[in-house]
């Protein structure tokens, strides 16, 4: 399922998959600005039909991060 995530990042950030790992973010990805981040946060709570909160939004610098609030969640991102 984390494939599942590192693919819809890739393809919103325009970079190859294999760029896209736990440690990826705005400092790792230069594609990755604010309307971008903006654009993922939408995707991913379509694509795991789920609903981010304010604060969880702006605590996002990393793809970990967005792992431990989809967990929070209750997705389960089997690695």
């Amino acid at each position: 399922m984390s494939q599942r995530l590192y693919s819809l990042i890739a393809k919103i950030m325009n970079v190859p998959v294999s760029q896209v790992n736990d440690e990826s973010g705005p400092g790792s990805i230069d594609s990755w600005t604010s309307f971008k981040g903006y654009v993922l946060l939408y995707e991913l709570e379509e694509e795991f039909k789920t609903k981010f909160t304010i604060d969880e939004a702006l605590d996002v610098k990393k793809v970990a991060d967005i792992k431990r609030h989809l967990k929070n969640h209750g997705i389960v991102l089997n690695d």
